[in-house]
């Protein structure tokens, strides 16, 4: 397994379990209060934290395990990087959208921290399947 494979397996895992854990957080303080008004700050603030830590930490072990195969990128591996991130970005696009019109419509900070955050972790994890698809079943750049 190429390293670059490896680093899209640790950030798809990374990111949803830091998103599932802060679900699970939130989600466990509303106990019968409007979920707007649940304290959310600092647990968004520790799990992206954690999830960019945790994704350095794994990045540099996956490394460390694959002093024997090489870290040079290809032409192939460039391509499949560059496509995984512009993949992954549509997700940042809609939810940057989605946010200004919350904005516009001054919803609560709590939707529109959520929704911006939702879509953070839903592009590294749209970006890492586009990799590892690409990865697994063949890459065909236009």
């Amino acid at each position: 397994m190429a390293l670059e494979e490896k680093r899209a397996w640790t950030m798809a895992g990374v990111s949803i379990s830091a998103y599932l854990t802060y679900l699970v957080i939130v989600l466990g303080r509303a106990d019968g209060i409007p979920l707007a008004e649940v304290p959310y700050v600092a647990t968004l603030l520790w799990t992206v934290g954690a999830a960019v830590v945790g994704s350095i930490a794994l990045h540099a072990v996956a490394a460390m395990g694959s002093c024997d195969e090489g870290t040079t990128k290809d032409q192939r591996d460039r391509e499949i990087s560059r496509f995984g991130e512009y993949t992954g970005q549509s997700f940042l696009v809609i939810g940057g959208i989605a946010v200004l019109v919350m904005a516009m419509a001054e919803v609560d900070h709590f939707w529109i921290a959520n929704t911006i955050c939702l879509a953070f972790f839903l592009s590294a994890v749209l970006g890492s399947v586009a990799r590892i698809a690409a990865y697994r079943w063949g890459f065909q750049p236009w």
